[in-house]
């Protein structure tokens, strides 16, 4: 019980109170892990059974950090008895127990998002439905969003407002796809993401004596980031803890940003309607940051209405004030970024792995990766494309899918002629076809193939023999190997190895090193699986895979990188120094919530996020025109800037009722230079311009003798105009004397504000 010692008092007494429902308000970095970590292991110090305690969390990275630190503090035996994961994870083994009940089989496949839309646009097409209208994004964005609010398939077709919704769309058979979606899921034996938190409340719902079984396993439930659950996830909470009530939730209001996700933050701020008798804590003291950034922080959140009051804290340094970099185009603020970065890094000897750039919008990484390229800056992009999601990896991947669940049909269509084996396009068409016609699974055609001797030729049924005699193999052999073993004999009989060998390419290569490098992935699990007396076999690897999140996706080797990313990505992460790129109107917060104050009040929040990511260093920065649908628009700084205390700026920031340009300056203010004379002497070199006092130019405001500014040749003096209209060309005298000829429809040229 000595642990207990090492927390804060606010800590200690959310620790130590164990009976009843408790909400835990923890602040940016106030210590949210180490207090749900502790109170576990106060619990398992109690002599309560590691296997009575529920711990849900949202990432596998998240789980594999608080066991570490518990079996620290208490032991590796009763950390690795929890029933401690993601919402995902645990729900899917309760699934995987339970499936016979819902018609499922206990090797059911678990579809990510690419074979989801693989196929819904497989069911667009056979429905002859236009696949620009039915985009398979936009079609699982809406069944996405339906299961989350616990909508089946038959409900979502019942729902006249729903339907009307469609049609008004243009979009008025989604619950026709959805419905066929649903089935062919089932066909196949295979859950997605979602299904795994909607069939667990269908479980519920219409199996009284499991959830009572569950209810009775389950003493203690401890769910964190809880204002990031959606309305399933809340579900299945609230049902397993109505009879014990020792429900422990902890997050904060204040870092509510996946509503897109279907995250409701009602589910945190009424908390206390759902348990009248809860206990409330508040960890306030944020170890993370420096006082600036907290207090710049607590000022912009305390302008939203809706949150659990909570007055955040830092007893770190004061820090460095936030600083503004204003640009004058998405261009130029690339370079004062990337510029900034190469200083701090130089001058005071950070790494660059002590660098993050936030944006809003994953567009806005190009223009950033340019700069940083060019000033020969390494750099990651947080959240690209995954390991497991790479095409030789997926190859792999199906086959060993394949062999555990035969019904598998996304598995089978991917890997029926990979390795090229003489199995067409036409002849997959036909096996789905028979399929769709008997409603039976690809596989049941494939295993009584012989009875379609009068639609395929006799050289095709042997090869389609072959196939399932090759899958059949896998299948007997994945109840008796290991998955290593298994996995080496699939590379090399299925042939990927050799088709592999035979690419001398650099990208063949690399697809090579990659197949090796999942088999080590394989041979690890393995090993783990043995130290810890579970599963080695091929099923128990997939469901690992499967449940991987974008966190648990990253690569310990990307060191010393600049980290590009979102802030929705950003979050949970902390970085010593931080630049939020992109700091508009209409960029940040997004156009589209401008109008609407509950999501103005996320999009507030998501700054909020981003600011507290840092722990030393904040840099704000933003353009006064950027590049929209092809076009250089005026831009203005973001109500977000001025919503920060003034004393927690560096510079000053006139007020938006005050200013008719963009008026945030980067350096102190101070008196503005004399005016700049518009006709300087023929061939002297031209004043420098007020880059404070610079608005966007109209191309009919250029005129000959005319002091303008380019955020790439710097101050010059326009000599001529040609052309007329879209051809209107302006030559241009830089200082240093060299001329350029720019066409104003593209040139991004500006003047001083009258």
């Amino acid at each position: 019980m000595d642990f207990i010692n090492e927390l804060n008092e606010s800590q200690k007494e959310a620790v130590l109170h164990t009976e009843g429902p408790a909400l835990v308000i923890a602040g940016a970095g106030s210590g949210k892990t180490r207090v749900l970590t502790y109170r576990i292991a106060h619990l398992l110090s109690q002599g309560v059974p590691p296997y009575k305690i529920l711990a849900l969390t949202f990432t596998n990275k998240a789980a594999r950090e608080m066991q570490k630190r518990i079996a620290q503090l208490v032991g590796d035996v009763n950390a690795a008895n929890l029933w401690m994961n993601t919402f995902h994870s645990i729900f899917s083994k309760i699934l995987r127990f339970e499936s016979e009940k819902l018609g499922y089989t206990s090797n059911f496949t678990i579809y990510d998002t690419q074979d989801s839309k693989n196929l819904i646009k497989t069911i667009v097409k056979e429905m002859k439905l236009d696949d620009k209208v039915y985009k398979a994004n936009d079609v699982l964005g809406r069944i996405s969003m339906a299961k989350n609010n616990l909508i089946t398939a038959e409900a979502y077709a019942r729902s006249a407002r729903i339907v009307s919704a469609d049609t008004a769309a243009r979009k008025p058979l989604i619950a026709d796809i959805y419905k066929q979606y649903q089935q062919r899921c089932k066909q196949s034996d295979a859950m997605d993401f979602d299904d795994l938190l909607l069939q667990t409340n269908i479980l519920f719902r219409d199996f009284p004596e499991i959830l009572e079984k569950y209810r009775q396993k389950f003493s203690y439930i401890l769910v964190d980031e809880y204002q990031d659950t959606n309305y399933s996830q809340y579900l299945i909470i609230k049902k397993l803890s109505e009879e014990h009530r020792n429900i422990c939730v902890v997050g904060d209001d204040a870092q509510s940003i996946y509503s897109f996700r279907g995250a409701r933050i009602e589910n945190i701020l009424n908390f206390r309607n759902d348990y009248p008798d809860y206990k409330l804590f508040k960890l306030e003291q944020n170890y993370r940051s420096t006082t600036t950034i907290v207090d710049a922080a607590n000022s912009v959140i305390s302008k939203n209405k809706d949150q659990i009051p909570k007055r955040v804290f830092s007893e770190n340094e004061e820090g460095d004030k936030i600083r503004v970099i204003k640009a004058l185009s998405d261009k130029e603020e690339g370079f004062q970024v990337v510029g900034e970065i190469f200083r701090m890094a130089n001058y005071r000897q950070q790494e660059y792995n002590d660098f993050a750039i936030l944006y809003r919008t994953n567009a806005q990484s190009r223009i950033l990766e340019e700069a940083l390229r060019k000033r020969n800056i390494p750099y990651k992009i947080y959240g690209g494309q995954s390991f497991y999601q790479r095409k030789e990896i997926k190859d792999l991947l199906a086959y060993f899918r394949l062999s555990v669940n035969q019904n598998d049909e996304e598995a089978l269509k991917r890997i029926i002629n990979y390795p090229r084996r003489g199995i067409g396009d036409t002849t997959v068409e036909h096996v789905k076809a028979l399929s769709l016609q008997h409603g039976v699974s690809m596989w049941t055609v494939l295993s009584n193939i012989d009875q379609a001797a009068n639609v395929f030729n006799g050289p095709t049924l042997a090869k389609l023999r072959n196939f399932r005699s090759l899958i059949e193999k896998f299948s007997a052999a994945a109840q008796e190997e290991n998955a290593y073993d298994l996995a080496r004999t699939i590379t090399e009989v299925a042939g990927i190895k050799e088709d592999l060998s035979n690419d001398s390419t650099p990208e063949g290569i690399s697809r090579k090193e990659n197949i090796q490098e999942m088999l080590n992935a394989v041979k690890a699990f393995c090993e783990t699986a043995y130290q810890e007396n579970s599963s080695d076999k091929l099923p128990a690897f997939l469901e690992g895979v499967a449940l991987l999140t974008d966190q648990d996706n990253e690569k310990s080797e990307d060191r010393n990188k600049v980290t590009l990313m979102t802030i929705h990505a950003a979050k949970g992460l902390e970085f010593p120094n931080v630049f939020i790129t992109g700091v508009e109107e209409k960029l940040f917060p997004a156009e589209q919530c401008v109008s609407n104050p509950a999501a103005l009040e996320e999009e507030r929040r998501l700054f909020y996020v981003a600011l507290t990511r840092a722990e030393r260093t904040v840099v704000l920065s933003y353009a006064v025109s950027r590049y929209r649908n092809g076009t250089v628009v005026p831009t203005e700084a973001s109500r977000f800037i001025e919503n920060i205390d003034p004393a927690c700026l560096e510079g000053f920031f006139t007020p938006r009722t005050e200013r008719s340009g963009f008026g945030l300056q980067h350096t102190p203010a101070v008196r503005k230079p004399a005016p700049v004379s518009l006709r300087p002497a023929a061939h002297a070199a031209v004043p420098e311009v007020d880059r404070s006092n610079l608005k966007p130019a109209e191309p009919g405001q250029i005129v000959p003798g005319m002091v303008i500014f380019h955020p790439t040749f710097g101050t010059g003096e326009v000599l001529s105009l040609d052309g007329f209209g879209v051809n209107r060309k302006a030559k241009v005298r830089f200082n240093g004397g060299e001329e350029k000829v720019l066409l104003l429809k593209f040139a991004k040229i500006f003047i001083p504000e009258a």
